[in-house]
């Protein structure tokens, strides 16, 4: 009987704000300068995992071009 497809635009809207007041929740028993400095250290390692996959798929991809030319 029910119509509504799953991950609708309402349902998708509800879920962030119960995920936005759980990370106000979070702050708020945490502190504040805690949780900045826990997200600092997420965007570090982010900014290191962005940068160094150029360098890891380069390597891949030159072992690969050896492979090609002995074969």
């Amino acid at each position: 009987m029910n119509c509504r497809r799953h991950g609708s635009k309402p349902t998708l809207a509800l879920w962030m704000l119960i995920a936005v007041a759980d990370v106000a929740i979070l702050v708020a028993a945490v502190g504040v300068v805690t949780m900045l400095l826990i997200l600092a250290g997420l965007v570090a390692v982010a900014g290191g995992v962005v940068a160094a996959r150029p360098f890891l798929h380069r390597s891949v991809e030159a072992g690969e071009a050896v492979a090609r030319r002995r074969a």
